[in-house]
């Protein structure tokens, strides 16, 4: 995998709302002839089932081996469309990989193949890894240290039929870190900024209430205009924002966006909802946090998501939880401007690519192993990317906390007490 800069490599063409190398229309004409072969159906555009106005997509395939409904968002309708079509496509190219797998424990073959660091890879306290625990791998390349890197299967694919592997329940499964994009160096960024993001939303969680409301955004500081305009569409809505900034260490500016509505309208049931987004340039991370809040709330009003109980409707339709969330929307303000958000642009996709990977070794990382899973008879580029190190998602109870996660929640126990 060769991503060295050279003078070959494409100048960003769409910066609106995201950056891209072409426009997404250009995008969807060349993945089009190919959604049949994947078994993709449908791209439907729900945008008006909700009031809100921001273009939101529902993309239909249903043999999926993992998710049968993915979600697309953007600031235009073609972008949204996009949006939720690559996310099908990385899909089924995630649920169908053919590359070669090696089975064995990490203690007999980390002798003789170059292994990332298992014991910094995100788990659950209920996993059942162990050095001795036989389970497939793949090989990736390092991007920080160069060569290849050997990876958990689990941590790559997203075929979840039963029989599942040998080996699994090992790590936390799911899509963190799974990106398509109009070149390699697109979808990789585009993973690396995915698995920053869980990360800086799970320690921004250990916080304490106070300090998270210290990175409270400022909606007035926006300067930005295409996230002024999602502001000023929400609000026309009748739908309320809170917006707090989740930026780690790291430096890669990322966002957390609350949404409810204004006015109690039982009659809608419509459950608040929450958006998150990173980017090395912050106007894309708020956009794209904003985005997919619209795209969260447009979910649950379409309900066709088939990884969505009933339990989780009824928990966010719980009117004690939608008071808390307009509670804590509208009872704070924030104290941040938008402007003292660190931002990067690079000329080209390599460039932020290159600042993403210098900020993650800033901060101790060692690894960024990067799995290729393009599909020659496509050539549509999908990357996973596995991170150790930085922090997967928190929502299940026995998550274990990692280093960085143990280390925010000492030092918030310690102001506390």
């Amino acid at each position: 995998m060769d991503l060295r800069k050279s003078t070959e490599q494409a100048v960003k063409v769409h910066t609106t709302g995201t950056h891209r190398i072409v426009a997404p229309e250009q995008t969807l004409a060349r993945v089009a002839p190919f959604l049949p072969v994947m078994g993709i159906t449908r791209v439907a555009n729900v945008t008006g089932l909700d009031t809100v106005g921001i273009p939101v997509v529902m993309v239909t395939r249903p043999n999926s081996r993992s998710v049968s409904v993915a979600q697309g968002k953007g600031v235009t309708l073609a972008a949204a469309k996009a949006s939720g079509v690559m996310e099908s496509v990385e899909s089924y190219h995630a649920e169908r990989i053919t590359l070669p797998l090696k089975y064995g424990s990490y203690e007999e073959l980390r002798w003789s193949h170059p292994i990332v660091d298992v014991h910094r890879l995100p788990r659950l306290d209920s996993g059942g890894f162990t050095p001795h625990t036989p389970m497939l791998w793949l090989e990736g390349t390092d991007l920080l240290g160069g060569g290849p890197k050997w990876v958990p299967f689990e941590m790559v694919h997203l075929n979840f039929t039963l029989p599942l592997p040998p080996g699994s329940g090992s790590f936390v499964a799911g899509s963190n870190g799974l990106a398509s994009g109009n070149s390699l160096a697109e979808a990789i960024g585009h993973a690396i900024t995915e698995l920053v993001e869980r990360d800086g939303a799970t320690l921004w969680r250990l916080r304490g209430l106070e300090a998270q409301e210290a990175t409270r955004i400022d909606p007035a500081t926006v300067n930005d205009p295409v996230c002024a305009s999602l502001l000023d569409r929400f609000d026309a809505a009748g739908v309320d924002v809170g917006l707090w900034e989740i930026t780690s260490d790291i430096g890669l500016p990322a966002f957390l966006c609350r949404i409810v509505t204004r006015e109690d309208a039982p009659q809608q049931s419509i459950r608040p909802a929450l958006g998150m987004g990173c980017h090395a340039a912050r106007e894309v991370a708020l956009s794209r946090a904003l985005t997919e809040a619209a795209q969260s709330r447009l979910t649950f009003i379409a309900g066709a998501r088939d990884d969505m109980p009933r339990a989780e409707y009824e928990r966010h339709l719980d009117p004690v939880q939608h008071e808390r969330w307009k509670t804590r929307i509208t009872g704070g303000t924030g104290v941040r401007d938008f402007a003292t958000v660190p931002t990067f642009s690079g000329r080209t996709i390599e460039d932020d690519l290159a600042h993403q990977l210098d900020r993650l070794r800033a901060v101790g990382i060692e690894e960024v192993v990067a799995v290729d899973l393009t599909k020659p008879e496509f050539g549509i580029p999908v990357a996973r990317v596995v991170i150790p190190g930085l922090e997967g998602i928190d929502e299940s109870p026995d998550y274990l906390l990692g280093a960085r996660a143990r280390a925010v929640a000492d030092m918030s126990a310690g102001v506390e007490a």
